[in-house]
């Protein structure tokens, strides 16, 4: 992607003092002259930052503006490993809360919505990211935060709700529980802003025609400023980002080089405004593309495709690699299967065994049909045969935040 001039000029305004507030940048760019930093290329040249980086500076190790700035903090769930605290000026929550109002205004949302928030709240960033940014843009926020969907719903009935904030996992929850209770004709939603884990095609169909709503996925990291740097539209041809506050790169994740618009790779981002903990080349792992040309949709602001998968949650089995969005694709094209499955993975008498649970509504010889249609498509689409076992809908688990789907005991 070409940084623009404006872009620079921001990289090369905070780069003037920033070894100088911050102990982490200072210790990160020993030996490098930042002055020296003139060009694209120039910024090129420069280290990444890593998850690993800033769990080493816990807990606000990252921190770059002195205490008296700092008005709130927000970190990483913390359940791999150390948690990354981030601090957060006036002006960065101002400046997030900015970024999520342009998100709802992408999506169509007014002022004249009632947005029914169920991430979760608390130290993480997304329940009070999705308020700040309804406040923002002015509509009514019904901070429900996750669980208890007896209440969610009656909530989502008497206050009639027309927006609903979830992850996949939760909103597919609330989609068959509506579906269930024939609570149709009783909501009056008609726009989804999910987020927080990434979801097949079949999922998100299946949401919209059980809700009755269009869907948007936004997106967004702990790290910088949390959900809210990008979102879908209505051509649904992959996420916005919003470059006057993020700079974004696509690199190969084994050698980091930076690699061509429209070329899948991991993910980098810079901050362009952040005051309390700036990050400057932060590896996310996120694999995507930076889509080339003009949206359909006519924004001006620069796409990165649906997330392939994680550089981190990929899976090898019987020397095959596999990424969840894989399995989600072979999924999408078995006739019959739903949008739900699980994968395990153990080893018995020295072997992998791969298996893949889908619910189907099919039953007997169509379920039979149906099972060998998917181990052949995924034999054809990964490399190796697994065994194909469908289930009865409703039948695998369901979660009010991240649904895991992939189980691996070999380790």
């Amino acid at each position: 992607m070409q940084m623009t001039a404006e872009q620079l000029a921001m990289i090369k305004g905070q780069f003037q003092s920033l070894k100088a507030r911050s102990p982490f940048y200072a210790k990160k760019f020993e030996g490098i002259d930042l002055a020296d930093v003139q060009t694209q290329a120039d910024f090129e040249k420069l280290p990444f930052s890593e998850k690993n980086d800033l769990r080493d500076a816990y807990p606000l190790g990252l921190q770059a503006v002195p205490d008296e700035e700092v008005v709130r903090i927000h970190s990483s769930s913390g359940t791999t490993g150390t948690p990354v605290i981030i601090p957060y000026t006036q002006q960065d929550v101002i400046d997030w809360a900015t970024q999520f109002a342009r998100c709802y205004e992408m999506a169509g949302i007014t002022p004249l919505d009632r947005v029914q928030i169920t991430p979760g709240y608390g130290l993480w960033t997304a329940g009070i990211g999705f308020q700040l940014g309804c406040e923002r843009l002015g509509a009514m926020a019904i901070p429900m935060g996750p669980g208890n969907t007896d209440k969610q719903l009656q909530m989502m009935q008497d206050l009639k709700s027309t927006v609903i904030c979830a992850t996949s996992s939760y909103a597919l929850l609330l989609a068959e529980e509506i579906n269930k209770r024939d609570l149709r004709d009783k909501i009056h939603l008609r726009k989804g802003v999910i987020g927080s884990e990434r979801w097949g095609e079949k999922m998100r169909n299946r949401i919209q025609e059980e809700m009755g709503i269009q869907i948007y996925d936004i997106y967004g990291l702990t790290e910088i400023y949390g959900p809210g740097i990008g979102i879908s539209c209505d051509a649904h041809a992959g996420m916005h980002i919003w470059d006057d506050y993020i700079y974004m790169e696509v690199v190969d994740p084994k050698t980091g080089e930076v690699l061509p618009d429209g070329e899948v790779g991991e993910l980098v981002l810079t901050t362009l405004r952040k005051q309390g903990a700036p990050l400057i080349r932060y590896r996310t792992h996120d694999l995507t593309r930076i889509i080339p040309g003009t949206c359909p949709c006519g924004s001006r602001y620069p796409r990165i495709d649906t997330l392939v998968g994680r550089t981190d949650d990929m899976i090898k089995v019987k020397g095959c690699n596999m990424f969840p969005a894989q399995i989600e694709e072979v999924i999408k094209m078995t006739d019959g299967a739903s949008s739900e499955y699980q994968v395990m993975i153990e080893t018995i008498s020295g072997h992998d065994i791969l298996t893949v649970l889908f619910e189907t509504p099919l039953e007997g010889d169509e379920k039979a049909r149906c099972e060998q249609e998917l181990a052949l498509i995924f034999k054809a689409k990964l490399g190796c045969t697994p065994e194909a076992k469908g289930v009865p809908m409703g039948e695998l688990p369901r979660s009010e935040k991240k649904t895991r789907r992939i189980f691996d005991s070999r380790y």
